[in-house]
């Protein structure tokens, strides 16, 4: 039973997910926090900033890891990311064939150009999501965030900024 949930909720994810990883963190919230409470709103910002790490969309990330979660077996992790990528891959296959047909209509600019805001609005509630008192953020946090923030605009390295944020993290947080 736990499989074929496990899939019905990444397929609904997969499919109603627009604009991307972070427009869909509220969705994977709702769904894998308060509906199905496989994991903590703690557990979901870890695998943020893990995904944030690792190659690949976050959604895929963390279909990978849940399904791992819920089920307690690497089934339960491929099952979630092959429903998670299934809506996607299916909708890309069917319109590809009209793609070239389409992209030149003006209904079709202007439909995409009204998605933009919904999209916008989606990323800020994901935004503040990860600010709510169930993730709340020390202010060890903030410093580093604060200090990557900093660095980044002084042109320090990207990579170097992560591994000294990991370090970081295991010398504050151990």
């Amino acid at each position: 039973m736990i499989y074929l949930q496990l899939f019905y909720t990444y397929l609904k994810i997969g499919f109603f997910g627009f604009g991307g990883g972070y427009a869909m963190l509220s969705l994977i919230q709702h769904e894998v926090v308060e509906n199905n409470q496989w994991i903590t709103n703690n557990e979901l910002a870890d695998i943020i900033a893990i995904s944030q790490m690792t190659p690949g969309p976050i959604a895929i990330n963390s279909a990978t890891y849940i399904g791992y979660v819920a089920t307690g077996n690497v089934w339960g992790s491929l099952l979630a990311t092959v429903a998670v990528c299934t809506p996607a891959m299916s909708v890309m296959l069917l319109l590809t064939k009209f793609y070239l047909k389409l992209r030149g209509n003006r209904t079709m600019a202007l439909t995409i150009e009204g998605m933009k805001p919904m999209m916008i609005g989606m990323i800020g509630a994901s935004a503040l999501l990860l600010l709510t008192p169930a993730t709340f953020i020390d202010w060890i946090s903030w410093a580093v965030f604060g200090a990557c923030f900093v660095a980044s605009i002084l042109k320090v390295n990207p990579i170097l900024l992560i591994v000294l944020s990991g370090v970081a993290g295991l010398l504050i947080y151990l």
